[in-house]
């Protein structure tokens, strides 16, 4: 149950993080290799702020990895599908086609039976 909850958060500050990527990226200028573009990407609170949950989210990888059996811990991280999922939906507004779902439930299930 330990492993579950730690997978949850993992998944949680993952997702959160390629959201706050997809936020800072949506208001950047198109890529060049000036230092204005550089500048403007080191300030972004959004990239910033994505950064740094990447570095939480691989910090408490390491230590998921460091207490718990490999064959056990990697497929949790899955359940990033899923709250990617939802946020598409409520924060993108993105529709989700039938397919996906049971893709989503599958992963589910999947998460299910590793965690018994």
């Amino acid at each position: 149950m330990k492993l579950f909850l730690l997978a949850i958060c993992q998944s949680l500050l993952l997702c959160g993080s390629q959201t706050l990527l997809k936020f800072g990226l949506m208001r950047l200028q198109a890529f060049s290799w000036t230092w204005y573009f550089w500048g403007k990407l080191f300030t972004n609170w959004w990239m910033l702020g994505a950064g740094l949950g990447f570095a939480c989210s691989g910090v408490l990888w390491m230590y998921i990895l460091r207490h718990f059996p490999f064959s056990h811990a990697y497929p949790l991280v899955s359940m990033a599908y899923v709250f990617g999922m939802i946020i598409a939906i409520f924060v993108f507004h993105e529709s989700v086609h039938w397919n996906q779902w049971v893709g989503v439930l599958l992963i589910m299930g999947g998460c299910f039976m590793i965690a018994q």
